[in-house]
């Protein structure tokens, strides 16, 4: 055997003990590199079991912490502890570890520690920061602008739907959800218009729209709730137009019959 051959042979078992060694790691239980290298972490949070340990643990602690205020109203300890405040850090860390959640349930090839969506740009945070502000300004400046318990209720209604709207949409798809806009057909990824998608084209983002929405409701934040639905709405628009040029691409007059039969929900983008 000449020396080039077996350099090849090397190179070749090489290669094939480096798969196989990737291959064990991606299919460990605990394991958080997904196998679909497009949906690999972008963000600077590290990808690691531990990484998502302490997450669920401080969501799970924020959570609690939410529920004890929306259930006691904080007792009446301090001025801004309300279940109002509440049940919104309760809705919001839900939200977060439930993207985290049916992902690794039902979608475990894309699932990483940013299915999390903790690092989901700084306009998402700066949304939320501005609505907590407001929230806390007004109770503390004019408290009576906060006291319409229907709002609140219609606002907790909303939320529920929403985000029960966007996780039924994500387990129904399975691994044809995804949080990143694709591209290019993968394989095995099929026309979802069945169950929950034969009432909504994107229940996923008519969920998400929804919930956010209603969090205002429930702080009663008129300023915020003009401000989300502005954002919500335009990042919508555009974000719905863009994906379906490439479901179009995919899966040609399927996907357009589909689109003319089943709207969005979402006020102005049919």
């Amino acid at each position: 055997m000449s020396a080039s051959t077996e350099e090849e042979v090397d190179g070749f078992e090489q290669r094939l003990r480096q798969r196989m060694a990737t291959d064990a790691i991606q299919s460990h239980p605990l394991n958080t590199v997904p196998k679909d290298a497009s949906h690999l972490p972008r963000g600077v949070i590290p990808n690691t079991p531990l990484s998502v340990a302490t997450i669920s643990f401080l969501l799970g602690s924020l959570f609690s912490f939410g529920v004890l205020l929306f259930v006691t109203n904080g007792f009446g300890l301090y001025w801004w502890s309300t279940y109002q405040l509440g049940y919104f850090l309760a809705a919001w860390s839900a939200f977060h570890w439930g993207e985290f959640a049916v992902a690794a349930g039902w979608n475990r090839d894309k699932c990483s520690v940013d299915s999390f969506l903790l690092e989901n740009g700084a306009l998402y945070h700066i949304a939320h920061s501005v609505a907590l502000f407001e929230y806390l300004v007004t109770l503390y400046v004019k408290p009576e602008y906060k006291q319409y318990p229907y709002v609140t209720l219609i606002g907790i209604v909303l939320s529920l739907v929403g985000q029960s709207l966007r996780s039924a949409a994500m387990i129904h798809a399975g691994s044809n959800f995804s949080h990143i806009m694709a591209s290019r057909k993968a394989e095995g990824h099929v026309l979802v218009t069945s169950g929950i998608y034969s009432y909504l084209r994107h229940p996923s983002y008519t969920g998400f729209f929804y919930w956010a929405l209603g969090t205002q409701l429930v702080l009663q934040n008129p300023l915020s709730f003009v401000l989300y639905l502005c954002i919500l709405w335009r990042f919508f628009y555009g974000r719905i137009r863009a994906e379906e040029a490439y479901l179009i691409r995919f899966f040609g007059d399927d996907y357009r019959k589909y689109r003319q039969s089943v709207g969005t929900k979402i006020p102005f983008i049919p």
